[in-house]
């Protein structure tokens, strides 16, 4: 209890808190360890000698370096926050709690800092909202919304669903990328070996041919005396044209509605990332409705949480139409780019007063719908990267031999 009052005193001060390490003995001569939140040394080392504990060591926690922090730690986190509120430990308990259980020093650093303007007097939503990278604007808007509504545990609940769903569909969507673009660079690696170390061998030999060479071969030699000559010019030309091309794409918002709309119209992955796109703007506007945010201040954040630009224009059009008197099956409707499906939950949802619990039935079937989409995405991408790792280095094998094929039908 005395802890506490320091802590809130040194708070109130403006002293800056960190977590410390500490060890000792205590009464019965057995040794004990453990951590402390405190202003310094000495105050932890005060503290310990009240409670009759012997101290021969306090070290400062340290926070910096890590990894950098994921969506995937920030819903971890929400889901623990969210349990532990329900079981009725205090909020900054909870803090106290999740931080010290974190293995990423940067976290712990993050969740520090929040507990810290919390117990400063700080609303929750206020002290989330000074981390933009880490909690958008619609993890802002909902805790926002269970402070102010007195339910703030029922809406981290939700919240912790939301970004366990997201994070889940975010992770298929990758693993269906990861696959076939590891295997490109990896064709591309053989290839370059193929041309730098195994081709002028052949090419040595077929000198002593004093023959004519067939064209593939010819061709393969032309490639590879380019790959000898230019390796380095080669690989530092695609390496930065990879670099600069994902740069622009992250920073230029030219680029990125280029490729949203690119990306949606590709023949394989198009619908996978389409039927994506649909469910994370059904889940959210779902979960945003839910939580009774106004429609037109939820669709602030549904554009930008479907992750596409197609859709996040789309979003401004149906916000705009919708605070004009619109209803929003037709404002849907007028953009093109929803499904049937989703249009007819949406009007049923707004007839019966549920659209919530419609939307959240769209987004169900949408992600279960991605589910199998990766799941005969990987069954069609191993014969299709079968043919073309065949026709690829099967064709460069095949343009080497043509010419000992020629000579042995001559001899």
């Amino acid at each position: 209890m005395a802890t506490t009052t320091a802590g809130a005193r040194n708070s109130k001060q403006g002293i800056k808190e960190f977590i410390y390490e500490w060890e000792g003995k205590d009464r019965n001569g057995k040794m004990v360890r453990g951590e402390m939140r405190a202003g310094g040394e000495a105050v932890v080392s005060a503290s310990l000698r009240r409670q009759g504990i012997l101290v021969s060591k306090v070290k400062k926690r340290r926070t910096g370096g890590g990894k950098s922090i994921k969506q995937k730690d920030i819903s971890v986190f929400t889901r623990q926050l969210a349990t532990m509120m329900r079981a009725g430990v205090p909020l900054l308990q909870a803090f106290d709690i999740v931080a010290r259980g974190s293995t990423n020093p940067r976290m712990t650093k993050l969740l520090n800092d929040i507990r810290q303007d919390v117990e400063t007097g700080t609303s929750l939503s206020v002290a989330f909202r000074k981390h933009p990278m880490h909690f958008d604007a619609l993890y802002c808007n909902l805790v926002e919304a269970g402070e102010s509504g007195g339910i703030l545990e029922a809406l981290l609940d939700r919240l912790a669903i939301y970004q366990e769903k997201t994070v889940a569909l975010k992770g298929k969507i990758k693993s269906a990328l990861t696959y076939p673009i590891a295997v490109m660079v990896a064709a591309f690696v053989v290839t370059a070996i193929i041309m730098i170390f195994v081709v002028p061998t052949f090419r040595d030999v077929f000198k002593s041919f004093g023959a004519d060479l067939p064209a593939p071969t010819l061709f393969v030699i032309w490639l590879s005396e380019i790959f000898v000559n230019y390796w380095y010019i080669i690989f530092a030309a695609v390496g930065g044209g990879v670099y600069f091309f994902f740069e622009s794409w992250k920073r230029s918002e030219r680029m990125q509605k280029f490729m949203d709309r690119l990306l949606l119209k590709v023949p394989i992955f198009g619908p996978l990332i389409y039927k994506s796109a649909v469910a994370r703007w059904t889940r959210t506007l779902s979960t945003m409705f839910a939580a009774g945010v106004p429609l037109v201040e939820a669709l602030d954040s549904v554009g930008g949480a479907s992750g596409n630009a197609v859709f996040q224009e789309a979003t401004e059009k149906i916000q705009r139409d919708v605070s004009t008197g619109a209803s929003l099956t037709t404002s849907m409707q007028t953009t093109g780019i929803f499904p049937v499906m989703v249009l007819q939950m949406s009007s049923i949802g707004e007839e019966s007063g549920s659209l919530d619990h419609m939307l959240g039935k769209a987004a169900d079937f949408y992600e279960e719908e991605v589910d199998e989409a990766v799941k005969a995405l990987s069954s069609l991408m191993e014969p299709l990267i079968i043919v073309f790792l065949g026709t690829l280095i099967g064709g460069i094998v095949v343009a080497m031999y043509l010419p000992i094929f020629k000579l042995g039908a001559v001899v």
